[in-house]
C-alpha cells in the first residue's frame, strides 16, 4: 500500500476537529484545564493542536509533491507563491472580517493562517533544492538552531522570556505595535515572523515522516520507524528543553521536537489501528475533517465571527446569547461552554460532511 495513507487523514481531521474545538469555547471564563494554553512556558493537550496541523501539513506534501518531480522549479515555485500569498491573504481577511468593526490601521497582520502560510513557503523552497530525506533533516536542524541562536544572542535579560525576547521586536518594527495581538497584555504576537523558522522546521519533520511510510508498503517494520522517529524527537525535546523551554508562542525548537515526538507516536497508533488491523469504521467523522483541513478551519472562524459581530446587538452578540441563554442554563459553566464548543464543531462538521458527499474537495 503506498501512495494515500489513511491513518494520516485520520490525523488530519483529527487536528482540525481539535483546533476548531479548543477555539470555540463558550466562554474563555470556563475552559478545561486540558483545553488551556500553557501560560507562557509548558505544554499542554491544547498546545499540541497548531503544531499538529505543521505537522500533518508536511505529511501531506511528502505525497502531493511526488508529482512534481519531473516538473521544472519554476512551474512548482509559481504554485508555491500563489499558495502563499493567498492563505496569508484569507488570513489576513479574517482577521478583519467583517470589516466594518475594525480600523485597518489596528488590523493584526499575523495570526494562524499566516504562519501556516509562511511555513510554507520555506518549508517548500527547502524542498525545491532537494528532497533528500538527509539534507531535510539536516535543513530543519539548522533552522531550530538558527531560532534558537536569534533569541539567544538578540533577547535581553532572560531571552525566553515575555519581554526579553527577540521576537516581538523583530515585529513591532517590522509592522508596528497596533497591527500586533495584545491577548498577553502588550504588543506580542505568538505567530510572529521569527516563529516561521521553527514553523517550517515542524513542516519537514512531517515531510520526514510522510516519505518514509508514503513511499513504501505500511506493514510492521514500516511502522516500526515511526516508534524510533517519535522517540527520538521527544527524546532530544526533553532535553533541549532543559536549556530552551517548551514555548508554543516563541515556538522553540525544543517545542517543535516535543510536540512532533507525540504527534509522531499518535500516528503510530492510528497506523497500527487503521492500516495494520483495518479497524476503520470508527475513522469517517475525521475523513470528512481530512479531506478539505483547511477550509473547514476557515468555516469555523467566519461562523465564529458572524456570530461575534454581525449577529448582535447593544447589549450582547449572537455568540455570547446562545452560551448565557442555552449552553450555560441547561449544562453549568464548564460543561456548558465545552458543549458549546462541540455545537461549533459539530456545525462546522455538517457543513465539511455536505463536501465530503458531493466529493468537494477546496484547495486553498
Amino acid at each position: 500500500m503506498k501512495g494515500r495513507i489513511l491513518s494520516i487523514d485520520v490525523l488530519r481531521g483529527l487536528i482540525i476537529f481539535l483546533m476548531i474545538l479548543v477555539n470555540t469555547p463558550g466562554s474563555w471564563s470556563y475552559v478545561l484545564a486540558p483545553m488551556r494554553h500553557a501560560s507562557w512556558h509548558g505544554c499542554t493537550l491544547t498546545d499540541l493542536v497548531f503544531p499538529g496541523f505543521l505537522f500533518v501539513m508536511g505529511l501531506a506534501m511528502s505525497i502531493s509533491f511526488r508529482k512534481f518531480d519531473n516538473k521544472g522549479h519554476r512551474k512548482l515555485f509559481s504554485k508555491i507563491i500563489y499558495r502563499t500569498g493567498l492563505i496569508f491573504l484569507i488570513g489576513l481577511l479574517l482577521n478583519w472580517f467583517p470589516f466594518y468593526h475594525k480600523n485597518i490601521h489596528d488590523l493584526r497582520i499575523f495570526g494562524v493562517l499566516q504562519r501556516i502560510a509562511l511555513s510554507y513557503f520555506l518549508a517548500s523552497t527547502t524542498l525545491l533544492i532537494s528532497k533528500n530525506w538527509k539534507f531535510i533533516g539536516i535543513a530543519a536542524v539548522i533552522l531550530m538552531l538558527a531560532h534558537w541562536a536569534i533569541l539567544y544572542y538578540f533577547g535581553v535579560g532572560d531571552p525566553y522570556s515575555l519581554n526579553g525576547n527577540v521576537s516581538h521586536k523583530i515585529d513591532l518594527f517590522l509592522v508596528g505595535e497596533s497591527h500586533l495581538y495584545h491577548g498577553f497584555g502588550q504588543a506580542f504576537d505568538p505567530e510572529g515572523l521569527l516563529g516561521t523558522l521553527t514553523g517550517a522546521a515542524q513542516v519537514l519533520l512531517g515531510y520526514l515522516i510522510g516519505y518514509q511510510i508514503t513511499s513504501r508498503h505500511v506493514d510492521n517494520d514500516t511502522i516500526t520507524l515511526l516508534i524510533i522517529a517519535g522517540a527520538l524527537f521527544l527524546g532530544v525535546g526533553i532535553l533541549w528543553s532543559q536549556v530552551l523551554p517548551l514555548n508554543k508562542p516563541l515556538w522553540t525548537g525544543s517545542y517543535v521536537l516535543y510536540t512532533s515526538g507525540i504527534l509522531t507516536l499518535v500516528l503510530y497508533g492510528l497506523s497500527r489501528v487503521i492500516d495494520i488491523h483495518q479497524k476503520k469504521k470508527w475513522t469517517f467523522p475525521f475523513q470528512v475533517f481530512g479531506l478539505n483541513p483547511l477550509i473547514s478551519y476557515i468555516i469555523s472562524c467566519v461562523i465564529v465571527r458572524i456570530l461575534l459581530y454581525v449577529i448582535k446587538t447593544d447589549e450582547t452578540n449572537g455568540y455570547s446569547w446562545l452560551f448565557d441563554n442555552i449552553f450555560q442554563p441547561a449544562f453549568g459553566d464548564y460543561a456548558g461552554s465545552l458543549l458549546f464548543a462541540f455545537f461549533v464543531t459539530g456545525v462546522v462538521w455538517l457543513i465539511a460532511l455536505w463536501m465530503f458527499r458531493k466529493n468537494i474537495v477546496v484547495k486553498v
